[in-house]
Order: C-alpha cells, then sequence, then structure tokens
C-alpha cells in the first residue's frame, strides 16, 4: 500500500456503520444536559482512523466535537480507559499544553453502551509519513523540532502542580509496565511465539533504575498529533489512553524508535537520507531533549525492546478483537499481522541490549 493510499483509508470520516451506531437521542439529551452552549441537533460520523477506541465527529450548529467511547464487546481489564484520556487533558489544558479542550465524560454505560468522553475537534494537519514528503527541508526540521519540545515540556510539567499526582504511580514505570502487557498479552494470545516468551521472562530481570518521573503519553508519535494549519507547530497531541505517570526517557524511546523503524509511508525514518531532508538525526534529536529537560538518555537498546514489547501487547489485544469480530476499524485486521514482526524486532534489540 502506498503512503498516499493509506492516509486515503485512514483519514476523514464516514458514515456510521450499522455495528457502530449509536442512540442518537440519548446523547442528543446527554448533550443538552452536559455539553456548554450545545445547540441541538446533532448529526453523526466515524473517523476512519484509529482502531483501539472508536471515535465520532459530531456536528452541531456551528460547532464540531470529537465523542471518543470504549469499543463495543468484551474488555480486557483496565484496556481502552477513555476516562483517563478524559482526565489528563483536562489538567493540561489550562497549561497551555497542546490538547484539545474537553466538554465533558460520561461514565454511565446506559446513554450508548459504554463510557465515553467529548472534546473539540482541532482543525489542522494530520501528518502521517514521516518523510514528510510535501515539505522542504527547513519545514521537516521546524516539525520534528515542535513535537521534540512538545514531547520535553510534557515530560517536565509538575503533575503535582496541574492535579495529576494521584494519575499513577510515580516510580518503577517499566515493570509495572512489563506486568500489564505480559498479562495482557496472555489474555489476548492467539498462538505461542517463543522470542515473546523469552523477552516475558528476560525483561523483568533487566530493568534499568528510573532516573525522573512525569507524565508520559505511552503512544507519542506523529499521526497521534495535530500540526496547525498555517505554522510548523503541534496544535493537539491526541490518544491519551496509555498515560500516566512514569519513565520519561521509556516515552522518550518509544519516539526515538521512529528513527530505527522502516520507512513504510508511516512514521518509520529508517533508511532514509536524514540529512538531505532536513530531519534531526536521532542522536540531535536526544540532544535537543537533553538540553530541554536536563535528563540524561542513556543507551536505548533495552527501551527500544520494552517498548516493541508494549506494542506487541497492544496489537495482540486487536488481533484478539479482529478474531471476535469487535475491531472498530478496517485497519485493525491489517494492524493485526504486525505481532510476529514486532517482536523480532524486540528480540532483536533485546540481544543488543545483552539479552543471551
Amino acid at each position: 500500500m502506498t503512503n498516499i493510499d493509506y492516509e486515503k483509508e485512514m483519514v476523514g470520516t464516514i458514515d456510521v456503520p450499522d455495528a457502530d451506531k449509536l442512540d442518537e437521542a440519548a446523547l442528543t439529551a446527554w448533550f443538552e444536559a452536559n455539553v456548554e452552549d450545545f445547540d441541538g441537533p446533532l448529526t453523526l460520523s466515524k473517523f476512519k482512523g484509529g482502531q483501539s477506541n472508536p471515535t465520532y465527529k459530531v456536528e452541531s450548529g456551528n460547532r464540531k466535537y470529537v465523542l471518543r467511547r470504549q469499543p463495543f464487546g468484551k474488555l480486557l481489564p483496565s484496556a481502552h480507559a477513555v476516562d483517563r484520556e478524559y482526565t489528563v487533558m483536562s489538567a493540561l489544558g489550562p497549561t497551555g499544553f497542546p490538547v484539545p479542550r474537553t466538554y465533558g465524560l460520561c461514565e454511565d454505560a446506559d446513554v450508548i453502551g459504554s463510557k465515553f468522553f467529548v472534546m473539540e475537534l482541532i482543525e489542522g494537519r494530520n501528518l502521517w509519513n514521516g518523510s514528510l514528503p510535501d515539505y522542504t527541508p527547513d519545514q521537516r526540521r521546524e516539525i520534528y523540532h515542535a513535537m521534540i519540545d512538545t514531547l520535553a515540556d510534557l515530560h517536565t510539567t509538575d503533575p503535582k502542580a496541574i492535579g495529576l499526582d494521584d494519575y499513577g504511580k510515580p516510580q518503577d514505570y517499566c515493570a509495572r509496565q512489563i506486568a500489564r502487557w505480559t498479562k495482557q498479552y496472555k489474555l489476548s494470545e492467539t498462538e505461542e511465539i517463543p522470542e515473546m516468551e523469552a523477552l516475558i521472562a528476560w525483561l523483568p530481570e533487566t530493568v534499568p533504575n528510573q532516573h525522573a518521573s512525569g507524565i508520559v503519553h505511552g503512544d507519542y508519535r506523529l499521526d497521534n498529533m495535530i500540526f496547525h494549519s498555517d505554522e510548523n507547530r503541534v496544535a493537539a497531541v491526541l490518544d491519551w489512553e496509555l498515560s500516566t505517570l512514569g519513565d520519561p526517557i521509556a516515552d522518550f524511546s518509544y519516539f526515538v524508535l521512529n528513527w530505527h523503524n522502516p520507512a513504510d509511508g508511516r512514521a518509520g525514518l529508517g533508511g532514509l537520507d536524514l540529512e538531505e531532508l532536513g530531519i534531526p538525526s536521532a542522536e540531535e534529536t536526544t540532544q535537543r531533549y537533553v538540553e530541554r529537560t536536563g535528563y540524561p538518555v542513556p543507551d536505548m537498546d533495552w527501551y527500544f525492546a520494552f517498548n516493541l514489547f508494549k506494542f506487541a501487547g497492544i496489537i495482540q489485544g486487536i488481533k484478539k478483537r479482529v478474531i471476535d469480530g469487535t475491531a472498530s476499524s478496517a485497519h485493525a485486521k491489517r494492524m493485526s499481522e504486525r505481532v510476529r514482526p514486532l517482536v523480532q524486532s524486540a528480540y532483536g534489540f533485546a540481544q543488543r541490549a545483552g539479552m543471551d
């Protein structure tokens, strides 16, 4: 699939499929009771992209909103925490950090069948291809600098100062994540992969010391951002489902994985001539992050293995939902085929980090 085809498939909205329809009367009543200055009636469409939490575009009068709900069907424990997305965005918004304004959270599953929240629709550019083919070298560098700086600003935001000191346990992030995603993976397991079993045994025994603590996004990448329409700056960071308190270096290393992932029309940059493109190297990216945060960044091979392991656990959950028929986008099936390659890549980084 070419990048043009990929973007065509993933960007924009479609009519809500029958399987994803919501009770519009109940939803309208909730909007009238909870969303400031709401002026009905409303119309719904569904965003093409995403395969975790179904996401809808809500239009009413001159206003446009985004609704994020939990998936249909049986959910794994602690997965699809839309209430956590709402909490962290509501706390970050007043600080000036680029997130959409939140309008309300509904925890009453009787309204549309699950928890959901509503936020503003941020207009701007949604970019998918890490090589940024439509931009000049200077523009590419500005965009990457904006991504690095935005992540650094998140990691240096004091959780306690914005009411997020109870948003998670600040220490032992990697150990807790390994335990969580091992459990989630096993609950969704559809076949035995020997390399995954090796990682499950090795990672908990080799966790690096955590040198700092802060708010971590958990899935910080190019296509989880909206960029300003006219300026090369981040207008909004989206998809906070995996956010918590934890190790900023683990979060940063997930972003830097893009420099190692193959250039396939998505965020990966591996094999590209970055100097010619104007994109900062992984080393330049790390230096800029360190200068802005003051955090020491060690060799990242262990963290790369950890992040790919975590991502494999997430994709395994999607694969199980594809099998069960509850995945929320057509793209989910293709994503589900990535589990084994992700595990093998994680295993390779683990060997570089000292795994026997």
